[in-house]
């Protein structure tokens, strides 16, 4: 492959075949980033397309769907087990990689028989990959909190800040913002980023409900967003039956959060030196009081969003009004995260068998 230079001297690369490699790549990326995605999203796939050329050790315009086989068994095979949906990732990044090269509207095919001789094509297909089987594909034990889990998680979280208060220590401040971080996660079912990215002028009242102040919704920005979009927006309903998280909310925001340092005015939920609290700092206090309780390691934060679900379901919310609260698209995937409890589906039983049996009592 030569590229001339005004006034310069034709240039042989020294070698082409993965100057080629790279300009792939790099036009790979342009047109995932005309499609407005993520930069994370960007390079993980472009870091897919990477390690799979690493592995076979040959370019596109050489790979064979033997090669994907090849792969997915060195993947199956290594010291930790891969979840589907991990596996899964890797063949629809490389799908989508051969889709780039092999698509009429770009030039790849052409180049690449002028070249070498041979062209890239499509070398992932539904008989070599693994299928999107289902919409949950995450490990069998993630599960939500039950009712003695929660309660002995918050009693332990308040724990640990009357501690702090009563020994004069520092972090007291911080603790009982984690723990009343924690339980508006739960009472408003909001995702990790969600709640950290909530600003002050997010509460807003519920005219509905008066006395509940600027505490009856929660207007969330930051929502998990589609591919190439925007975060998605929503508004969250307060609901009675965690008024209690409600009134924790108030007592946050109107007398310990004016006592921290606030560099970052508009964050609700501060660090002790003004800023915004970080994504991680909420997973290791979460980890922390789990782990001092002897609580199920599967338990992560994101199981407190699987509890407000679940618990809603329970109190008897209709389906579509708490699919409506968490965000989802699809009913299917708040069924998902539900996982009622056997007090919950035994009465749901006695209802049944009093409304059948009652039916034909009247008939007789």
């Amino acid at each position: 492959m030569r590229r001339t230079l005004r006034g310069v001297a034709p240039v042989i690369p020294l070698d082409p075949a993965k100057m080629m490699f790279d300009q792939m790549l790099e036009g790979f990326a342009l047109s995932m980033r005309s499609r407005g995605l993520a930069p994370s999203t960007i390079q993980s796939r472009v870091s897919i397309a990477g390690r799979f050329q690493q592995f076979t050790g040959e370019y596109p315009w050489e790979w064979t769907e033997r090669d994907v086989e090849d792969y997915t068994s060195s993947l199956l095979s290594g010291g930790t087990q891969l979840a589907h949906s991990t596996i899964r990732g890797y063949h629809l990044g490389l799908r989508w990689f051969c889709g780039y090269l092999s698509n009429p509207a770009y030039d790849w095919h052409d180049l690449c028989i002028e070249r070498f001789g041979t062209a890239p094509g499509q070398i992932c297909h539904d008989w070599n990959t693994y299928a999107h089987l289902s919409e949950f594909e995450a490990k069998p034990g993630r599960r939500p909190l039950d009712y003695d889990e929660l309660e002995a998680f918050f009693a332990r979280a308040d724990e640990i800040a009357v501690s702090l208060l009563r020994s004069g220590r520092k972090g007291a401040l911080p603790a009982l913002r984690d723990s009343q971080f924690f339980k508006t996660i739960y009472a408003f079912g909001l995702r990790r980023r969600e709640a950290v990215m909530l600003d002050l002028h997010d509460l807003r009242p519920n005219p509905e409900v008066p006395h509940w102040g600027s505490y009856g919704k929660i207007h969330v920005r930051f929502g998990k967003a589609l591919p190439g979009s925007p975060p998605r927006r929503r508004t969250i309903l307060a609901v009675p039956e965690f008024e209690w998280a409600i009134d924790g909310l108030k007592v946050w925001v109107e007398q310990l959060r004016p006592r921290m340092k606030a560099v970052d005015t508009r964050a609700l939920w501060l660090t002790e030196r003004g800023s915004r609290v970080a994504y991680r700092h909420a997973n290791q206090r979460f980890a922390l009081i789990r782990d001092d309780l002897g609580l199920d390691k599967t338990l992560t934060l994101h199981s407190l969003r699987h509890s407000y679900v679940t618990h809603l379901i329970e109190f008897g919310y209709a389906e579509r009004f708490v699919q409506e609260q968490v965000g989802h698209n699809a009913s299917s995937t708040t069924a998902i995260y539900t996982s009622v409890s056997d007090d919950f589906k035994n009465r749901m039983l006695q209802e049944a068998l009093s409304r059948v049996h009652g039916q034909k009592e009247e008939s007789a």
